[in-house]
């Protein structure tokens, strides 16, 4: 989230002054990077599309809904009155071929053949859901081993699966990566700072690629880095797909999570000692353990229907360069209809991700009364985020613009709800040369820069820019962090932990519950500065040598 001190005026005229001669850690020189002006941004403007897309109405937002088809013209309307034009070839959308699938009568999770039979409820204590897009998920008398961390990493030396052959078991792994306790972002899995590894979705993904029938990560609220209201909300319901030739053949059988008690439980019928098998996971050489005679036996209905979600797009040419391009982007989906709170069943996201929808349209407006930049600016909404990046990733690998004439962009995923901080946080900083751009910001702002100051829930790999990032386009994920100018540090996290707690992915993110848009527009001020920057230098950012996303980046610039 972003948080902003200034006024308009003070900010504008912050930017207007010359730079000092200093240099990030990426190499670039801040005083490459021109200065610019930053307009008046239209509260009304942000309020009033915010409340819009977050009311009752658009029923949580939902891909393939009709809270879809409210959504994406609303978008397209105010994408018109912004003045911008249709950005794919004369249209506002591209289409993005879905698979919605929700399971149905789930029964509970059985463990049999141990010292004592364990169940498991659904919801309450697994989830579980399918890749795979047949009628029917079961999965019956299904060895059951445990796989550490259930990481594959190859260039560390390091592999959870050593020896083992998983086809047709059930696999169970822990959640983050083995030195998540480290309290540096230092050690073989960058400590503290979660990698691709730790996520979910990458054990999803090697479970597969080892040939498991399914994959159960443990669920513990530290290492996951939220409780498990958020694992049950996100992963019961309506689940979006990417459609594929296959119909996910190649996926596991059934992806979950499973409660830290009942997983203790399960280990113990095995008679195995969970807290010395997870403690003995950490450390390179792990072999992973068969939980001897004990049976997984767990299945569900699949609801299975194809649907044609839509990104939407608008454009202000450039003035000088507009086969250029920079990018901001948003995603304008959230759960639709979802676990119920005090009656309540949607999930209207006001903060996440209406307010960045709210932002894009905010920040048209004042690009087309400023006038084009030198490169054309692309206001680019897209869907099932909350799905796995679906819509992003689909642009990002079905570009409209070639990746290589992308400059770099900015990502907007829930702007600040808090109010204004006094610091700066740089997600992934240190990997390009955009750092140098958020040195110059804060730097004429007299604010700090801090290293992230939870580099344990991985949002590097959580949001849309990830998406671009992987095929080597640049992309800031950085904003205000948590030293709130009235309260501190303290009441900063506070705020912040009572968001993730009681709104974030429930019902409670409400529009009614944002009481302080000071931080809204200061998130805006940044993000239109750092975008105009790079529509008005003729520079191509890069990643740092050494850096994952570097060669794909290389290659794309080399065959422009």
């Amino acid at each position: 989230m972003l948080r902003f001190p200034r006024t308009a005026a003070a900010f504008a005229a912050l930017l207007s002054v010359a730079a000092c001669n200093t240099s990030d850690k990426a190499g670039t020189s801040a005083t490459a990077i021109p200065d610019v002006q930053v307009p008046a941004l239209s509260l009304a403007t942000l309020q009033e599309v915010t409340k819009e897309l977050s009311s009752d109405a658009y029923e949580g937002r939902a891909p393939g809904t009709a809270g879809e088809e409210k959504t994406v013209a609303y978008i397209i309307k105010k994408y018109e009155e912004a003045g911008l034009k249709p950005g794919n070839n004369g249209k506002w959308t591209q289409d993005v071929p879905l698979v919605e699938i929700t399971a149905k009568n789930a029964t509970p999770l059985s463990f049999t053949g141990g010292k004592t039979p364990v169940t498991a409820q659904y919801a309450k204590d697994y989830v579980a859901f399918s890749y795979r897009v047949q009628p029917k998920t079961e999965i019956k008398d299904s060895d059951v081993v445990f796989a550490g961390y259930g990481i594959n990493a190859p260039e560390k030396g390091w592999n959870d699966y050593a020896g083992l052959d998983v086809k047709g078991k059930t696999v169970v792994v822990l959640v983050n990566d083995p030195d998540w306790q480290t309290k540096e972002a230092k050690g073989e899995f960058n400590g503290r700072a979660m990698t691709y590894y730790g996520r979910w979705s990458y054990k999803y993904e090697e479970a597969a690629r080892q040939g498991a029938a399914a994959v159960l990560i443990v669920h513990d609220t530290e290492p996951a880095a939220y409780g498990w209201n958020v694992v049950e909300s996100s992963n019961t319901g309506t689940q979006y797909l990417a459609e594929s030739k296959n119909g996910g053949a190649d996926q596991t059988v059934a992806n979950g999570w499973i409660q830290l008690p009942k997983a203790k439980e399960l280990f113990a019928s095995a008679g195995q000692d969970f807290d010395a098998l997870r403690e003995a996971a950490k450390k390179k050489g792990f072999k992973p353990v068969a939980l001897t005679g004990v049976k997984a036996s767990f299945g569900f209905d699949n609801e299975i229907s194809k649907k044609m979600s839509r990104n939407v797009i608008g454009i202000l040419p450039g003035a000088k360069r507009p086969d250029e391009y920079v990018l901001y982007t948003g995603h304008w989906d959230h759960l639709g209809r979802c676990t119920p709170v005090a009656g309540d069943d949607i999930c209207n996201g006001a903060v996440d991700n209406a307010s960045g929808i709210a932002g894009l349209v905010t920040l048209a407006q004042a690009y087309k009364e400023a006038g084009a930049p030198d490169r054309s600016i692309v206001f680019l909404a897209v869907t099932a985020e909350e799905s796995g990046l679906l819509g992003s990733k689909f642009f990002a690998e079905n570009p409209v613009f070639p990746l290589a004439q992308i400059v770099g962009g900015v990502n907007m995923d829930a702007l600040n709800a808090i109010g204004p901080t006094k610091d700066i946080v740089v997600v992934g900083r240190g990997k390009s040369e955009l750092d140098a751009y958020v040195a110059k910001l804060a730097q004429m702002d007299k604010r700090m820069i801090k290293d992230e100051p939870t580099p344990e829930k991985g949002f590097y790999y959580r949001s849309d820019h990830f998406s671009f990032a992987k095929l080597g386009v640049p992309m800031f994920n950085f904003g205000s962090g948590d030293d709130l100018v009235e309260g501190g540090v303290e009441a900063g996290k506070k705020a912040a932990e009572d968001y993730e707690k009681n709104r974030y992915h429930a019902p409670g993110d409400e529009y009614e519950a944002i009481t302080n848009w000071d931080g809204m527009l200061a998130d805006l001020r940044l993000y239109y500065a750092a975008g105009r920057m790079l529509a008005m230098t003729d520079a191509w950012p890069n990643w740092v040598e050494g850096d994952e996303f570097r060669a794909a980046r290389d290659k794309s610039r080399a065959g422009k």
